[in-house]
């Protein structure tokens, strides 16, 4: 019988283990947690998927039935038409693909700066920054809403503009602190490299640091369009205009009179972009999160 080795520390001992009496209890216990974390965040998804298929008394019926009796995919087609989910879809990736384009141009070169030019404060303006997440994002939604609908300075009203999204989703403290650790992760001969060459800050930034930070680009990229997406109170008081409502408002804009399996189709719908984002790129995000942990 091979030794076993007792010297690593772990929360079930390689001892236990070894017994028939401990793999079995082991293994009960991991199959239980991981089948109640799997009902936790599968189960809603389940029933908001098989509400949609019933019909407007099946639906609604107490106690609800885990299986339609009698499926109708149908419901999703009259969602689709009935809450005009075309307009609203589209409305939403406009401002989803203008709050990432205004992320990517100031967030990195508000990171490149910190990191790299090291500008006078910079630890300071860095931590201010951060100190913003310790904030309840409910907590800001009203000098935000006064400063949106008259603007300091140029006095403009932005209600039913789109810069009442962009402007707000422009400086991210989170974003700003991911992409200034991998920056920091980048080695400094690089850029020496570059200087030498005759490279401008500007063009060492284009050249250098943004062709090797592809990973981290990726998941601030995914962040800020989930962040749109999913954001429902702030569009719901900026965008009162039903054509230029976004997915999220524009369902609750539209919801009453309209039957529930039909609202939970449309609801279903809605859900399925984010869910194929995180699904397709869930491994990226995990690499980008951890690409700037260790100095390169």
């Amino acid at each position: 019988m091979a030794a076993i080795d007792t010297r690593q520390r772990t929360l079930i001992s390689p001892t236990v283990l070894a017994r028939p009496r401990g793999r079995l209890i082991y293994w009960t216990v991991l199959v239980l947690v991981l089948a109640l974390f799997t009902a936790a965040f599968v189960g809603p998804l389940y029933w908001m998927v098989t509400g949609a298929l019933k019909d407007t008394q099946e639906v609604i019926q107490t106690p609800p039935t885990a299986i339609p009796r009698s499926a109708e995919p149908g419901n999703y087609t009259e969602a689709w038409d009935v809450m005009n989910l075309a307009r609203l879809l589209g409305n939403t990736l406009f401002y989803a693909g203008g709050a990432l384009a205004f992320q990517l141009v100031f967030d990195v070169a508000a990171a490149y700066s910190l990191s790299k030019l090291r500008p006078v404060f910079g630890k300071v303006i860095l931590g201010a920054m951060l100190a913003t997440l310790m904030i309840p994002a409910a907590v800001l939604i009203v000098p935000q809403y006064l400063t949106v609908i008259d603007v300091p300075i140029v006095e403009r009203n932005l209600l039913n503009s789109p810069w009442a999204i962009w402007l707000p989703s422009v400086t991210n403290a989170f974003s700003i602190f991911l992409l200034k650790r991998f920056f920091d992760s980048i080695p400094q001969e690089l850029l020496d490299a570059a200087s030498i060459d005759g490279a401008s800050p500007l063009r060492a930034l284009w050249s250098v640091i943004l062709p090797i930070s592809r990973p981290i680009l990726g998941v601030v990229s995914i962040f800020a369009v989930v962040g749109v997406w999913k954001d429902f109170l702030w569009p719901l008081l900026t965008v009162p205009d039903p054509d230029k409502q976004t997915l999220n408002t524009g369902i609750y804009s539209l919801a009453n009179g309209v039957p529930m399996n039909i609202l939970i189709a449309a609801l279903t719908i809605a859900s399925v972009p984010t869910l194929l984002i995180f699904l397709a790129f869930q491994r990226n995000i995990m690499n980008g999160l951890t690409a700037g942990s260790l100095k390169g």
